[in-house]
């Protein structure tokens, strides 16, 4: 291929907007991040053209059912691959790592996949015969952090093979004032446009917000996600929570998120269920659940608003976190994270510089290293910033295009002047 000719790129995934989640945003960036260097097309689901990012194509597939969307990707993307002939096909998750080599087999391509952990730790028989073998049959494997590269290659996935770029983050402009960025297009179209809550958030500052809810300056510990068993919640108000309010009475615990409807393989904790659990343990007045919410400046206001974003993530055999993307959105915000040292989770948490690491399952360290990060929210402020600073989605786009660029002898080309 020519240095001056682009890349041509079929990105395959079941993750995009309107579904709602880290990896949605992430394969919705990595489609932007990529559009900038190389021609891009992607295989999504049901709703996601009308989100694409600005230039980029999307041929859709039903959603519902999973294997009427894994049949109509896998026809559409061969019919890109006759048609269009891209040079790389890739898998946005392990789940469409079948579809990616088979299509890329068709028309001469290279075949790369992005992992998340649950993508090489699923136990299901069938997954692992058909769908690892693809994963491992890739010409290159990307991991979204340490702990998910080890997982490859304790599966067979050839070491030489697999490389690690970290999920990104959008920065606030505080956390952006040193990033270089190529100017942004005005047609440009941010994933997640819409606000879905069952509480009242109001866009705006963080003071607007504690007034909104009339928050006063009570002590704010946030939790941002799907509410699954892994992420670990309810045993979190149940084990760590009462000691949290022995020490600080006022505290009361935010939850952005609902238990998840369209994850292939997460288990809910309902938010019914975690005020029971509360109830039981005596801190059922110190819960605020706002719902789901995908607008980022209205959750960039909870975030600056909060002192602590509490992360208690279970160490679950065979159902890992991969990385933990909210992590390190709360750093881009100045909070603080506690968590336990599980999975990708030490990646995204910088110990003494975005928060504190405890061992898994030690739910009275998690509480004293909540108590502590209450009173040190504005002296690890800016350490948080420059921590999340690292993993801005142009830092995350520039690393992916090595690892593409690196599978075909061309130069990266750029669209900006």
């Amino acid at each position: 291929m020519p240095d001056s000719q682009r890349l041509r790129i079929l990105l395959v995934t079941r993750n995009l907007p309107p579904l709602v989640g880290g990896m949605e945003r992430l394969n919705w960036h990595m489609a932007d991040e990529l559009s900038k260097t190389a021609d891009v097309r992607v295989i999504g689901p049901s709703g996601s053209a009308a989100m694409a990012p600005a230039g980029v194509t999307v041929r859709e597939a039903r959603l519902q059912p999973l294997w009427k969307f894994l049949w109509q990707a896998g026809v559409l993307a061969r019919r890109e691959a006759r048609a269009w002939k891209p040079d790389i096909v890739l898998a946005g998750s392990g789940l469409t790592a079948p579809i990616a080599r088979s299509t890329a087999r068709l028309c001469g391509a290279k075949t790369c996949v992005y992992v998340h952990g649950l993508d090489v730790a699923v136990r299901n028989a069938v997954y692992r015969t058909i769908w690892l073998r693809a994963i491992r049959g890739a010409d290159r494997v990307i991991a979204n952090s340490h702990a998910t590269a080890e997982l490859c290659r304790s599966v067979g996935v050839d070491p030489a093979r697999i490389g690690i770029v970290h999920p990104g983050v959008d920065l606030p402009a505080e956390a952006a004032d040193r990033i270089q960025q190529g100017p942004e297009p005005s047609s440009r179209r941010e994933p997640g446009s819409g606000a879905f809550a069952s509480g009242s958030v109001v866009p705006g500052g963080a003071a607007q917000f504690r007034q909104a809810h009339r928050l006063g300056d009570r002590p704010l510990l946030l939790s941002v996600g799907r509410l699954s068993t892994r992420k670990g919640l309810r045993e979190f108000v149940s084990h760590a929570l009462p000691r949290i309010i022995a020490a600080r009475s006022g505290a009361l615990l935010l939850v952005v998120g609902d238990a998840p409807r369209q994850a292939l393989h997460a288990e809910a904790q309902t938010p019914e269920s975690i005020r029971v659990a509360a109830e039981a343990a005596g801190v059922g007045e110190h819960l605020l659940f706002l719902g789901v919410i995908t607008d980022y400046a209205e959750l960039g206001a909870i975030y600056r608003a909060s002192d602590v974003h509490v992360f208690p993530v279970r160490h679950i055999l065979g159902d890992p976190e991969g990385f933990g993307m909210v992590a390190v959105e709360a750093a881009a915000h100045g909070l603080p994270s506690v968590a336990f040292a599980t999975g990708g989770i030490v990646d995204a948490v910088a110990e003494g510089r975005s928060g504190h690491l405890v061992p898994p399952g030690d739910y009275a360290a998690l509480a004293d290293a909540a108590i502590a990060a209450l009173t040190e929210r504005e002296s690890l402020r800016s350490s948080c910033i420059e921590f999340a600073r690292r993993f801005a989605w142009p830092e995350f786009g520039m690393r992916l295009q090595r690892h593409l660029h690196s599978l075909i002898s061309v130069t990266p080309t750029s669209n900006s002047p």
